[in-house]
């Protein structure tokens, strides 16, 4: 078997070779990778790895990516999906296709979900001709240093005397561990195809933002006071950064999103393909724990 994938030197594709060696994975796996990419984990893997130097804008490295591919999976991001489903027609790929998206589709706010609706209406057209497609949509991803959500939060609890809080901090969310996810990528990719077209993988429980930076601050060892904040004044100061850093840093859906309930539950992927993370305190303490020692 061939097994094709894009975002294996990502943070939650580093956890998907880890699922990958610890099965026993035996076909050959081929990865996209840049000329910069560090691929010290896949050369040290002991799989049968082939890689495609390319960039994944490039129509003609998508398609050698996924020409002959048994399964294809796209860990990259959901801005890449047209391409690389317009490359999986144009080699008559067959297997399952697994996609990995987000549930910022399900934002309130048009700025965050407006974009991915338009693209997910626009692959409509590759469903209706019969492709093999699932998506998988990720909640708030956690787990290690190298995450872009609770790490900020971590930062933030140890070094800010007052903690503000959009919403009072009342706003719900369901974060997932990115070994769960690794895991959960393996899980659903294996098989050849799922009864439902999209599934959510999320964390084991729900909390609120000042529970998650309450549980932080106990885990650091400190006390956390806190301070409301206006969601607008956040979305705008995160907008003024936007605009004097030319659009490099973008932090303004995430303003946005801190004021709604993010809680989806993963019941449909523990069915069909036993996706099952592992306790949310588990994990949060074992990031603030690798904060701690970076620290030292």
């Amino acid at each position: 078997m061939i097994l094709a994938v894009t975002g294996i030197t990502g943070h939650t594709g580093g956890y998907f070779l880890q699922e990958l060696v610890k099965n026993g994975f035996d076909g050959t796996l081929r990865c996209l990778v840049r000329e910069s990419s560090d691929t010290g984990a896949l050369d040290a893997s002991g799989l049968k790895v082939e890689k495609v130097v390319g960039d994944i804008k490039n129509p003609d490295d998508l398609f050698r990516l996924v020409d002959g591919a048994d399964k294809v999976l796209h860990i990259a991001g959901i801005r890449d999906t047209l391409p690389l489903l317009e490359a999986c027609e144009k080699a008559h790929v067959t297997g399952h296709i697994v996609l990995v998206h987000t549930t910022g589709i399900y934002s309130k706010f048009r700025m965050a979900s407006g974009e991915y609706k338009e693209i997910e209406q626009k692959m409509q057209r590759y469903l209706e001709r019969g492709m093999n497609i699932t998506i998988l949509r990720p909640t708030m991803i956690f787990g290690d240093m190298c995450d872009r959500n609770i790490h900020k939060f971590i930062l933030m609890v140890d070094k800010f005397p007052v903690m503000p809080q959009v919403k009072g901090g009342r706003a719900k969310i369901r974060p997932v561990n990115a070994r769960d996810l690794g895991r959960g990528y393996y899980q659903c990719v294996m098989k050849d195809k799922l009864p439902e077209p999209e599934y959510v993988v999320s964390g084991s429980r729900e909390l609120s933002l000042r529970e998650l930076c309450s549980l932080i601050g106990i885990f650091l060892g400190k006390k956390t006071r806190f301070v409301n904040v206006p969601t607008m004044a956040v979305a705008g100061g995160a907008w003024c950064v936007k605009q004097a850093t030319g659009g490099r840093i973008d932090y303004v859906e995430k303003a946005l999103r801190l004021s709604e309930d993010r809680v989806f539950d993963h019941d449909k992927a523990t069915r069909d393909f036993g996706f099952e993370p592992e306790p949310f305190d588990v994990g949060l303490k074992r990031e603030v724990g690798e904060y701690l020692h970076g620290k030292e």
